[in-house]
């Protein structure tokens, strides 16, 4: 059973009494105990009709191209523009030691301790798409404590970070002047999915920031006509949807960031008058109700305790070479549903 003032505290606490209250729920939600998954649930049930009038901002890019600079500077803006923010941000987790640095509040300093902004650094403990397994949650909860404007920073590994187009309303692809060539632009992937396409840096060389901009451009317009053909219907109604776009700035040096929130404002218009938007979000309720039964299912499979009893035995003979992966899985599977065989020698 959660405790109601942690609801409370959440929806309507004060400023330092909410924080706490935040941070408490979203490490409740991440906790892997069974008692505190039940309670995280009951927390989400609790705080879920008090979601949802968030805008969501995923913004993905490659190691170094200035992610945390940019969502400080934006943050910052938009607080002067009279909004709450709230920054998720991912830590990669060593496969060697599990750990993960979480140092992305060390790099936001002004926004980390400005009142109207919330930064929590979640580690990526070995999901895949460049979030954290919680991510979900824990936007949910933000939007429940009253911030507008949500913010998810991934880990930052190039064309894999698909997963945060995902859960959020709009998708930025940050990219660097000079980062490939033509070929490059047009490789398929995280370039397909991307709403807004960000040049970072573009005070360093302008003539490369020109042509990664032309370059990109023209393959987001291909990927326009291959992946998203119109029928007659359509291409006379071409302004009532969204055409995504590429535009250059400087984070660095606070150069443009009204231009790509003027971008962001214009998306957010057009996809809410044409439904896309709260279409979009049905379609990620699901994918994340999938999401969870997988995990689910992994868990279940396991804690079994057929499995467990034939887990050290077929993972020495795998080991060893005595046996394929493929039937030993096969093996693991059959003594989970009951009709286990002998492994095969």
């Amino acid at each position: 059973m959660i405790p109601r003032e942690l609801v409370d505290a959440v929806l309507h606490g004060d400023a330092a009494a909410q924080r706490r209250a935040i941070a408490k729920a979203i490490t409740l939600l991440e906790s892997t105990r069974t008692d505190h998954r039940a309670q995280g649930d009951e927390l989400l049930t609790a705080l879920l009709p008090h979601t949802g009038k968030a805008f969501r901002l995923g913004i993905s890019g490659v190691p170094g191209v200035g992610k945390s600079t940019f969502i400080e500077v934006l943050g910052l803006y938009l607080i002067e523009q009279g909004h709450r923010v709230a920054v998720l941000t991912i830590d990669p987790s060593s496969s060697v030691s599990g750990g993960s640095i979480l140092g992305d509040k060390t790099r936001m300093e002004q926004l980390s301790v400005h009142e109207r902004a919330y930064i929590r650094p979640s580690p990526s403990s070995g999901t895949l798409g460049g979030v954290a397994e919680k991510t979900r949650e824990a936007m949910l909860v933000c939007e429940a404590a009253g911030y507008d404007i949500v913010i998810v920073e991934t880990v930052g590994v190039g064309q894999s970070e698909t997963a945060v187009a995902n859960m959020t309303d709009m998708f930025v692809l940050m990219q660097l002047p000079n980062a490939g060539d033509d070929l490059q632009a047009i490789k398929k992937g995280v370039m397909e999915l991307a709403d807004l396409v960000i040049i970072n840096k573009a005070d360093i060389d302008a003539d490369a920031a020109m042509r990664a901009q032309a370059q990109i451009t023209s393959a987001m317009r291909l990927f326009g006509l291959v992946n998203n053909a119109m029928d007659p219907s359509q291409a006379a109604a071409y302004e009532s949807f969204w055409h995504p776009q590429v535009i250059q700035l400087s984070a660095l040096h606070n150069k443009g960031v009204d231009a790509f929130w003027a971008a962001v404002t214009q998306f957010k218009k057009i996809q809410t008058t044409n439904g896309r938007l709260a279409s979009r979000r049905r379609h990620q309720s699901l994918s994340w109700m999938w999401e969870r039964i997988d995990a689910g299912l992994k868990q279940a499979f396991r804690q079994d305790p057929a499995v467990s009893a034939m887990l050290p035995t077929l993972v020495a003979d795998v080991e060893s070479g005595r046996i394929p992966a493929s039937t030993a899985a096969r093996n693991l599977l059959a003594a989970q549903s009951g009709r286990a065989q002998a492994a095969i020698k």
